[in-house]
């Protein structure tokens, strides 16, 4: 988007609060959103499991619908680890994203739990719906 290099994301794991929290600087385009989604994904699959994954977003500057759909598979890695997804400090660029495109409930919507399968479909799936 803008040429220029990209910031590199700063993930940081609050040992109080077992929060993951991550830094979004710069344009969220598709090599940030890759960054950004592999980024969680690794922290999501440590023990302990953060149970909120806080994405910051004073330092954005710019969004495009790549970067969008990297914050959708955010939302699918946390709802399927089972921790809250919250998008702090939004910045007017990606309130208009949000708005614009009617995600903003889905990304931050609660952390339900998946029902339990029973039956035959139990044995083939491992027991456990998956994610949206």
């Amino acid at each position: 988007m803008s040429g220029l290099p990209p910031v590199p994301l700063r993930p940081v794991v609050d040992p109080g609060s077992a929060a993951l929290l991550v830094r979004v600087c710069g344009d969220l385009d598709d090599a940030a959103g890759s960054e950004l989604v592999d980024a969680v994904r690794a922290h999501l699959a440590r023990t302990p499991r953060p149970r909120d994954v806080r994405l910051d977003f004073r330092a954005l500057t710019g969004i495009d619908p790549l970067g969008l759909a990297a914050l959708l598979m955010v939302r699918r890695h946390t709802s399927a680890a089972g921790a809250t997804l919250h998008l702090d400090n939004r910045p007017a660029v990606l309130e208009r994203m949000l708005h614009h495109t009617n995600v903003l409930e889905h990304l931050t919507a609660a952390v339900e739990a998946a029902p339990a399968r029973t039956g035959p479909d139990a044995r083939a799936t491992g027991g456990a719906a998956g994610p949206d």
